[in-house]
């Protein structure tokens, strides 16, 4: 069992308080997980890796998009879209060893000493740079084993606050999302039969937030999990991650595995995009199982959001008619965000709050 609401905050205030991370308690030869870390029984009923499934996340090659086969691109994009919400690209562009030093270089970052990390242990995100365990620390259920470099790409901080060990290699990565960031949003856009720069025309690329997530190794993975279930609350989500695995999606009351693809990034759709595809798109629960591996588990997502907060948002006027009415009401990115963060990161409750 974990601990009590009332026994759990000063176990929490400590260990946010010694700026460790979940690494600096592995590095410390514990053989068993610390109380807050240990999800009820209803959490970890169901974990472990995916049963065998009819379903799995497609693979589509995008190296067709700008000749003739665009339009069979478009459609197995807005297949996937539709269906489970995910979908791993390749033949995207980005060079293999742009991948390969982005995860290298996160990787770099976490494996620093515990001091050097410790500077810049924080929750708030003024500077645009914030190393922490857990967003959602003090108002989950349990807190999950992993540890997170946190970095506002755009729009842009002080650029000397990423630290050394990573800093050319984020913004290398950040002009590779911004490229094939606007390549998928026009291929989405035109699956919803709009124009290639709707999505873009709503400022949908101009707030990137980077997440380097470390996944170490788990002596309990059977009693905590790498990340809780949840959806991405932006337009999309990319996602670079390494031969390890462990990240899963559910379909149909299914876990389904999205299997490492050499070469390739993972693409998601956000709570904002289904909500302005009127439906047609969804944003799906995922999770990451704890790492049971040795070797730890990296990965690298870029979040993508409109720039302009005090915006409307509601579902394109195209996508609705008589025979589908609007799914969802008006609101704004503030509004959003602000409900997002009061909560913690389980479930699907928050679109539902925004349905008409």
């Amino acid at each position: 069992m974990g601990v009590t609401d009332t026994g759990r905050a000063p176990e929490v205030k400590q260990f946010d308080e010694s700026k460790l991370g979940v690494k600096g308690l592995v590095d410390s030869g514990l053989t068993s997980i610390p109380p807050l870390f240990i999800h009820p029984p209803e959490t970890l009923s169901d974990l472990g890796p995916a049963r065998p499934s009819s379903y799995s996340i497609p693979t589509i090659d995008l190296s067709g998009c700008d000749s003739g086969h665009r339009p069979s691109v478009v459609e197995e994009v807005g297949r996937a879209a539709r269906g489970l919400g995910f979908f791993q690209v390749v033949n995207h562009g980005v060079p293999a060893e742009v991948l390969d030093r982005t995860i290298a270089a996160v990787k770099a970052f976490h494996e620093q000493p515990a001091e050097v990390k410790a500077r810049i242990y924080r929750r708030e995100m003024e500077t645009g740079v914030a190393f922490f365990s857990n967003l959602d620390l003090f108002h989950s259920k349990a807190a999950s084993w992993r540890d997170t470099l946190q970095i506002r790409l755009e729009p842009k901080g002080d650029m000397e606050e990423i630290p050394e060990v990573c800093r050319n290699e984020v913004m290398e990565w950040d002009q590779e999302v911004w490229r094939l960031g606007g390549l998928l949003m026009g291929l989405l856009s035109e699956g919803l039969g709009l124009s290639p720069g709707k999505l873009q025309e709503l400022t949908c690329l101009e707030t990137r937030v980077m997440v380097g997530n470390y996944y170490p190794y788990c002596p309990q993975p059977d009693l905590t999990v790498g990340l809780m279930s949840h959806t991405d609350p932006g337009v999309i989500t990319l996602l670079l991650q390494d031969q390890v695995g462990g990240l899963q999606v559910k379909h149909n009351n299914e876990w389904v595995d999205v299997t490492p693809v050499s070469g390739a990034l993972v693409v998601n759709i956000g709570d904002i995009l289904q909500i302005m595809s009127n439906d047609e798109y969804k944003s799906v629960d995922h999770r990451v199982l704890a790492n049971p591996n040795q070797e730890p588990c990296v990965s690298v997502a870029v979040f993508c959001n409109p720039s302009n907060r005090e915006n409307e948002f509601k579902p394109f006027p195209e996508l609705i008619s008589s025979d589908k009415p609007a799914a969802f009401r008006q609101f704004n990115l503030n509004e959003y965000m602000r409900r997002f963060f009061m909560k913690e990161l389980e479930g699907k409750s928050l679109i539902n709050y925004f349905r008409a």
